[in-house]
């Protein structure tokens, strides 16, 4: 038999927050998703926390287009909130416990001209590989841009577009996966090109120049090796030597 005991833990949170949850309209995924973020954030004692959509699928029992779709809901009401991207490259979720915010409806922006064909890339989900590469990238150029003071360059850096250029390397340029991490780990420690690569579109522009570079660097030196004289080069001259009807005692054996 269940026997739930508050000194095996509990999550505390402000009556009035449960007052005006209940008020809302949420449908059973939703409510969920709040009872997960308020167990992994409040539970903790902690106002936000590294979930990825994978996660929170498993914790509440459903399915990840579910979930994803619900949260993306859940967001846009502003009752979830978003602060960042964590370690994992998973999104640093939050409760927004100021509800006077919630369901606020948005500012509507009037464009002069209609928009041209959208450009905008494809969505990537954490467990992608190319959004995977551009998390790694990112945390690398955040230390070295937080090192040079220059933070500002990259705090708004959108992941998605990240991820694309990765994809638009290894597809279309044809660059291994391999030899693209290589390059990451190598322009990120080079005291030159660390403060100048701050971007996966400027990587991927100068990419073939970076690995040149890499790889000359990599390669020790070759040094001309000083060639020997052959005893036999010497053997043939006094032969010559002899015939031309010299003395052969005459012969200079030396250099």
């Amino acid at each position: 038999m269940a026997n739930p005991q508050l000194q095996k833990g509990h999550t505390r949170i402000a009556n009035e927050i449960f007052e005006q949850i209940m008020k809302t309209n949420l449908n059973g995924t939703q409510f969920r998703l709040v009872i997960a973020i308020w167990r992994y954030t409040y539970g903790y004692r902690r106002k936000h926390h590294e979930m990825s959509i994978t996660f929170l699928a498993e914790k509440i029992k459903a399915n990840r287009t579910q979930v994803d779709r619900e949260l993306t809901a859940l967001i846009d009401r502003n009752i979830v909130v978003i602060d960042g991207i964590g370690q994992k490259g998973a999104r640093l979720m939050g409760f927004n416990k100021n509800y006077t915010e919630w369901d606020k409806p948005k500012e509507i922006q009037f464009q002069k001209e209609p928009k041209k064909k959208s450009t905008k890339p494809k969505k990537y989900d954490e467990n992608n590989t190319y959004y995977k590469m551009a998390v790694y990238f990112h945390n690398k150029i955040s230390a070295v841009a937080k090192e040079a003071g220059v933070e500002h360059l990259i705090k708004k850096a959108n992941l998605q577009n990240y991820a694309d250029d990765f994809r638009k390397l290894v597809e279309l340029d044809g660059v291994d996966k391999r030899l693209a991490k290589d390059v990451m780990d190598w322009v990120t420690q080079d005291p030159f090109w660390k403060t100048n690569i701050l971007s996966s579109k400027k990587l991927r522009e100068k990419f073939t120049e970076l690995a040149i570079k890499m790889n000359a660097q990599k390669q020790p030196k070759q040094y001309p090796k000083q060639q020997q004289d052959d005893p036999r080069d010497k053997e043939i001259a006094f032969q010559r030597w002899v015939q031309e009807g010299n003395d052969p005692d005459a012969f200079n054996w030396g250099n």
